[in-house]
């Protein structure tokens, strides 16, 4: 669908999240060669930024939001910033800002300009800026608010309106969409009051997945420019948006991620032998090197599948003795790109049997497993025994926040390995009493 309308054609960026100078927690054990370029990482990225409107000249660039990862930015990441933005528009790209619930404006910052053709939305109120194409047509009206703290509740999307006098409407706004259980609830709103409102596009920020929620009116999360940690996997970058004189857009996505996140899977499935996991953990390693096209990877293993190994990496450390096995056969990371690093490895292996089949035994251990496999079907009784089950860990509110955001799909997982964990040492049991 493309509606008519009248104007020049152009072409933006729209991109988000840049979380400049993140800390990237919980590498202690890496090696300075990966916590150095991890540490860079989102600099790099943000050059990735300025290559790429170099190479593409669109006429403008559009930031949504958390430009910084702490409130009380760093000062070495507001400099890099102000010389990325001002290499932008040294190109004829004009550029177009609002700060999140990671960089809000009451957060600390220097007494520093932005270069002339940067525009920075304020928390007041929703702006309205006019945007221009390289032949000095007006080509679009950009619309933004920023975060005037951390915490905000309010719907902002509601305050948007359309000011009559251009021939497409851009929105740009750091949001929940729909209510994402895997990010804050900031400024929430929902899809169909996006829908509606009468804008072309909207640029959003927040999510770092890369989503396209709807197309005519385009509702758009371009997910941040560089993974964060291993629940940030695969390409990370930008999208380049062109819209023609028609009103027909045309997106693309564009990597600028400069190390890559990523977990991948490695079946124990018709191998009996440590040998044989060790050629496939190998093999596997070997494949997400090549796919991460000569940029440094950090990655996680998932042991995974039905196979007689299941009992044997169950047992305590085994996962820990791998993971260091495989560390020392790729070897320490050097200063240069294509270095793999393994940040861990997790079994989520099953036994020869599946939980299933064993519910229709009789006895204690079928009696357990359907019992099991009854709350891990259901959402609700799911939540009730994970809560009851870490009620002592209630009392440390991180600890609470972070189990409240788990999904169901993660709770349902966590009972079918403690089932799985318990039939297996059950069977194990059975068997040396029969011995």
């Amino acid at each position: 669908m493309t509606t008519a309308r009248g104007g020049a054609a152009f072409t933006f960026v729209h991109a988000a999240d840049l979380h400049l100078d993140s800390p990237f927690v919980g590498l202690s054990k890496a090696p300075q060669t990966v916590r150095d370029r991890l540490r860079e990482s989102t600099f790099a990225a943000l050059q990735g930024l300025c290559t790429l409107v170099r190479q593409e000249r669109p006429d403008f660039v559009v930031i949504a939001g958390d430009l910084f990862d702490a409130a009380d930015r760093s000062l070495r990441a507001q400099l890099r910033l102000q010389r990325a933005l001002a290499d932008i528009v040294s190109t004829g790209s004009a550029v177009y800002v609002v700060h999140g619930n990671h960089d809000p404006e009451s957060g600390r910052k220097a007494k520093l300009d932005w270069p002339e053709g940067v525009n920075v939305f304020s928390s007041g109120d929703v702006e309205c800026l006019p945007a221009f194409n390289r032949a000095g047509e007006l080509v679009a009206h950009v619309y933004g608010i920023s975060y005037a703290t951390a915490a905000v509740s309010d719907n902002l999307a509601l305050r948007f309106h359309i000011r009559e006098g251009a021939p497409f409407h851009l929105a740009l706004l750091h949001a929940n969409v729909d209510g994402d259980a895997k990010h804050d609830n900031y400024a929430p709103c929902k899809l169909e009051e996006l829908s509606a409102s009468g804008f072309d596009y909207w640029a959003l920020g927040h999510v770092h997945d890369r989503r396209v929620l709807r197309e005519y009116p385009h509702v758009v999360y371009p997910g941040n420019t560089q993974g964060r940690n291993i629940k940030e996997t695969g390409p990370k970058g930008a999208y380049v948006v062109s819209v023609s004189d028609t009103g027909r857009v045309a997106m693309k996505f564009r990597d600028l991620a400069d190390v890559v996140w990523q977990e991948a899977a490695v079946s124990i499935e018709g191998i009996g032998t440590e040998q044989e996991l060790k050629h496939r953990l190998l093999a596997t390693a070997e494949k997400v090197q090549a796919d991460a096209a000569g940029r440094p990877v950090v990655a996680r293993f998932r042991l995974e599948g039905r196979g007689s190994l299941h009992e044997k990496l169950l047992q305590p450390n085994v996962a820990d003795e791998w993971l260091e096995e495989l560390r020392e056969w790729l070897g320490v990371p050097e200063e240069t790109d294509g270095w793999l690093w393994p940040d861990s490895i997790v079994v989520r292996t099953g036994g020869v049997w599946s939980l299933e089949s064993v519910s229709g035994e009789e006895g204690f251990l079928g009696e357990l497993l359907r019992i099991g496999l009854s709350v891990a079907n259901d959402e609700a009784l799911t939540r009730t025994l994970l809560e009851e089950a870490a009620e002592a860990l209630a009392t440390q509110p991180r600890l609470r926040d972070w189990l409240q955001k788990r999904t169901y799909e993660e709770r349902s997982a966590w009972v079918r390995q403690a089932m799985e964990l318990s039939a297996s040492y059950l069977r194990e049991g059975e068997a040396n009493d029969g011995a």
